[in-house]
């Protein structure tokens, strides 16, 4: 539920202060009890890491007084805008609730300086599983070197990219839109040009509560039929995985297939599919029409 928190703004004495709505928060923990299907929970807001420690404590113990609730989820933008809230006296307390994850909200590479780098090193040492959101933003990130600097940053920060984000269709924020092409294009600059752990999904949330959905770059898949997949890599070198056969028991000896290097897509399939006298062969490490055995 990502509307488990929410924040009252009320007015004290010359200050302003942020408090949650407790009967709301009774109302959705009481709604978590009654759905078992419920396994999964997110704590966003607002920023539930503005609350103090034992507000959020209260949070999690009830949660975990929940059977059925497996997963507890933060979104937090704090340990990147805020490093001084992580304390070893929140990351103590968050400890005796896990597994609780956290995914974080990073768009350029400055944002991650040495205190924020300390700060998630302390989420991470105290058990904390982290990811990162980005939004892709025009004139900002909408640079290959720059997300793929991004990205590096945040492994360093012991941070996993998770999400990259198209732009909402929000108002006022047009200005920093891109077009669809230039995430994809993104993903493809990264994608075996550096680590996998460094290239994160790319998603639009889809207007009118259509979800995330993710997206490639449609090149990867050439061709697949009931015989196997055509697979094009970042070198653009064609690969051939062939489908399980339906009725065999046996297995053949694996093989290595032609090199379909700089071939077209067609001469590239039949010098994958001529090496395969039956649905059951398998191309040496990999399946690969090449025969890198060295790429792994």
């Amino acid at each position: 539920m990502s509307d488990l928190l929410s924040f009252l703004h009320q007015k004290t004495t010359g200050r302003q202060t942020w408090v949650p709505q407790e009967r709301r928060i009774d109302r959705a923990i009481q709604y978590l009890r009654e759905h078992h299907e419920v396994r999964d929970v997110i704590l966003s807001g607002g920023d539930p890491l503005l609350l103090p420690d034992h507000l959020l404590e209260r949070i999690f113990k009830a949660l975990r007084t929940i059977p059925h609730l497996e997963l507890i989820r933060i979104g937090s933008r704090v340990p990147g805008s805020l490093p001084e809230r992580i304390t070893p006296t929140l990351c103590e307390m968050v400890k005796k609730y896990h597994p609780i994850y956290m995914n974080l909200h990073f768009n350029h590479p400055d944002e991650l300086t040495p205190k924020v780098k300390a700060a998630c090193g302390m989420l991470a040492d105290a058990g904390i599983p982290l990811g990162a959101q980005t939004v892709l933003l025009k004139d900002v990130n909408d640079d290959p070197e720059i997300m793929k600097r991004l990205v590096h940053q945040l492994l360093l920060a012991r941070v996993k990219p998770y999400y990259l984000y198209q732009a909402d269709l929000t108002k006022g924020t047009n200005h920093f839109r891109t077009t669809v092409e230039t995430g994809l294009n993104i993903i493809k600059a990264l994608q075996g040009h550096t680590s996998g752990m460094a290239v994160p999904h790319f998603v639009i949330d889809a207007p009118g509560g259509g979800g995330k959905i993710p997206l490639l770059p449609d090149n990867y898949l050439v061709h697949l039929d009931e015989d196997g997949a055509l697979l094009r890599n970042y070198e653009n070198k064609t690969f051939h995985y062939p489908q399980p056969a339906v009725e065999s028991g046996r297995e053949l000896p694996m093989v290595v297939a032609r090199s379909s290097r700089g071939a077209s897509e067609e001469e590239a399939y039949a010098a994958c599919s001529d090496s395969y006298p039956d649905r059951d062969g398998f191309a040496s490490w990999g399946n690969s029409c090449s025969g890198d055995s060295d790429d792994l």
